[in-house]
């Protein structure tokens, strides 16, 4: 999505999941899939999408994007976390679980 689109999806009342990623990064592609399934997974109570950081450049330096990827869950139009680098759908899923609940 582009900056636009991330601001309209802050001013409504879903958590927004965000990644930021990069066509050139590996590890952002190897997390791909698993990302695609917990987007799947939480469709129905909340926004999962991405943002390439080399498009949206003014974007990801505004959130302070340093490393990539960089997964930031978003409620209310504050992030309210962040987990680099995921490992696995698993660690996505526990990420969300314990973000959701504070």
């Amino acid at each position: 999505i582009n900056t636009e689109q991330f601001q309209e999806l802050l001013q409504g009342n879903r958590p927004v999941l965000v990644d930021y990623w990069a066509p050139w990064c590996g590890y952002c592609r190897r997390i791909a899939a698993p990302y695609d399934k917990v987007a799947r997974q939480y469709a129905d109570v909340m926004d999962v999408v991405k943002i390439n950081i080399d498009e949206e450049a003014a974007l990801a330096e505004a959130q302070q994007i340093e490393v990539i990827p960089t997964l930031v869950l978003y409620h209310g139009g504050e992030a309210q976390g962040f987990v680099v680098a995921p490992e696995s759908k698993a660690s996505i899923d526990t990420f969300i679980q314990e973000t959701l609940k504070q």
